[in-house]
């Protein structure tokens, strides 16, 4: 998406009025997602050798029909979910958080992330509406932190799904009826509110709002939007890459590749090791960016050179992250890996050289034992380039600090110096393997010295970095958070009396084994690739009751949102 036009999106935001009055209503699939999420359910069963000849004959039909009405669309629902009866709902819940964290969490759009965040700086009230099923939203529900979730209901009783929908499913009419029942109950002004949807059954939703927005839209929806002068915001693809994102790639992975045979031959032929490791690490992650036509904006760059050696603490969203940190850095640093990464070949051979620290997550003992010549090496002049969320998260969202970063630098005696990354997830997503042209933006903050920080009150250090980062992202660049008019108050689901919330559900499934599938899941409904996931949130859960929603209502229809 042009960088400038998302601007101008999220600048109508903050221009805006701000509160709970005003909501901020996504559709889900092709929305916050790239595809349908549908559509890693039936990849899973096709891997695992459970979609039979049958079933999938009957998915392509239904993928070449033309758009369905709402009668169509509930028809097809209500006959798919009769297939899912006796399932129990935790293995549902397990099974589509098994299928976020391995396939969808890389198809989120970062652009969607961006105006998220940009109505929750706001206070405004935040709901996902979709036709997909409340366990194919939830999981990215709760990593984005969105309370709301408007979706298509199934019946659950005794914690096992009864086959049967609840209420009216969330498509066409039924997602705008939705809305407008969730608007009157959380006193949400709707004239004063915002909507995004790609799809053209979408028409009605997006007529409810004073705002409304057509994101990738089909060609119905991209006509009507034109006609009503509706903003038209194009997410760039995650799923699949062009020729020329791959073509890209290989000659990273040639340069980066080329990089370390260089360093290597360097360091064998007398350049000497640490020689050898500035070279590879400047030219290197030069050359392979310049490749991958990723450009770096960077503000605060004197803060890399104020003060060395240093810790550099960055955020970690992707395998990219390696460049951009070496680019920075360039010299005079090393880092810390997990343990697996010292088996890949070059990578691990050429990090073995740069005294990079392998550790083991699942010791804290071999990790602490790993990083002891790390602290030897800061003593002596070397800085040290690390993660302390520890591992890559799901979204752009900030995970957890661990300590072991601050640790050293109390040791060592040198400063922290926080690297804040806003969108390196958009040049290269969690699981992928091919880098996308575009500017990844950074900034580099004032060192922290830690002189007079104590073991007893270090949590009380590292909450506070961590939240010049959160207060960087919040308000790029410089972390002056704006304050809304009115802090958003919390509210009780929109679902039906009695519902249990999602993220209860969540927790108690989330330990639980994934059984497999016992039914057939539910033919897509309508002509898209293959239509996503079908159920539609009515109403985001909280209340407690004996018939509660299931999740699996969308599967068979495609769940499209």
């Amino acid at each position: 998406m042009n960088t400038s036009t998302l601007e101008r999106a999220i600048d109508r935001i903050r221009q805006g009025p701000a509160g709970p009055a005003v909501g901020a209503f996504f559709d889900y699939d092709g929305t916050l997602i790239d595809g349908y999420s549908v559509l890693a359910y039936y990849g899973d069963r096709l891997r695992k050798l459970e979609l039979g000849l049958d079933e999938m004959a009957e998915l392509a039909r239904q993928g070449l029909r033309r758009r369905l009405s709402d009668d169509e669309f509930d028809a097809l629902i209500r006959e798919g979910v009769l297939e899912w009866a006796g399932r129990p709902e935790a293995e549902v819940e397990a099974l589509w958080l098994r299928l976020f964290r391995e396939r969808i969490a890389d198809n989120q759009f970062p652009e969607a992330w961006q105006l998220v965040q940009a109505h929750k700086r706001m206070g405004h009230t935040v709901a996902i509406a979709s036709s997909a099923t409340r366990y194919q939203i939830a999981p990215l529900a709760r990593e984005w932190d969105i309370e709301h979730v408007l979706c298509t209901e199934v019946v659950v009783r005794k914690q096992h799904l009864t086959g049967a929908v609840l209420g009216q499913p969330a498509w066409g009419q039924g997602k705008a009826d939705a809305v407008a029942a969730f608007a009157r109950r959380a006193g949400v002004k709707l004239r004063q509110s915002y909507a995004y949807a790609n799809g053209d059954e979408d028409v009605a939703f997006l007529r409810k709002v004073g705002h409304p927005s057509a994101v990738n839209p089909k060609p119905e929806l991209a006509r009507i939007a034109q006609q009503a002068r509706w903003p038209v915001l194009s997410f760039a693809a995650r799923r699949i890459p062009s020729l020329e994102t791959i073509t890209r790639s290989a000659w990273t992975y040639g340069a980066m590749a080329g990089s370390f045979a260089a360093g290597l031959a360097y360091a064998v032929l007398g350049g000497g090791k640490r020689r050898a490791v500035d070279l590879t690490v400047s030219l290197g992650s030069e050359l392979a960016l310049a490749a991958a036509g990723i450009d770096i904006e960077v503000r605060g760059e004197e803060n890399l050179w104020r003060q060395r050696p240093a810790i550099f603490v960055f955020n970690h969203q992707s395998k990219l992250d390696l460049l951009l940190m070496a680019k920075l850095v360039r010299r005079g640093v090393t880092g810390v890996a997990k343990k697996e990464v010292a088996k890949v070949p070059g990578i691990g051979a050429f990090m073995r050289m740069a005294d990079v620290a392998f550790v083991d997550r699942g010791n804290r003992q071999a990790t602490d034992t790993a990083l002891e010549p790390v602290l030897e090496m800061l003593r002596k002049g070397l800085s040290l380039a690390m993660a302390p969320e520890g591992t890559r998260s799901l979204s752009p969202k900030l995970g957890p600090f661990k300590k072991g970063a601050f640790h050293l630098a109390m040791q060592a005696g040198v400063p922290i110096v926080p690297v804040v990354i806003r969108n390196a997830g958009a040049c290269m997503a969690r699981g992928d393997q091919v880098l996308h042209a575009g500017t990844v933006q950074v900034v580099v903050l004032p060192p922290i010295p830690v002189e007079g920080w104590r073991v007893d009150t270090l949590d009380e250090h590292v909450a506070m970095v961590r939240q010049k980062f959160l207060d960087t992202l919040a308000d790029w660049p410089d972390g002056q958070a704006r304050a809304t008019q009115r802090a958003p108050t919390r509210r009780r689901s929109a679902a039906p009396p009695g519902l249990r919330s999602a993220e209860q559900s969540a927790a108690k499934s989330a330990a639980k084994p994934i059984a497999k599938p016992t039914a057939k899941p539910i033919a897509k409904p309508t002509a898209k690739p293959i239509a996503k996931p079908v159920a539609k949130p009515v109403a985001k859960p909280v209340a407690k009751s004996t018939t509660r929603p299931s999740a699996n209502s969308s599967m068979r229809s495609g769940g499209r949102s």
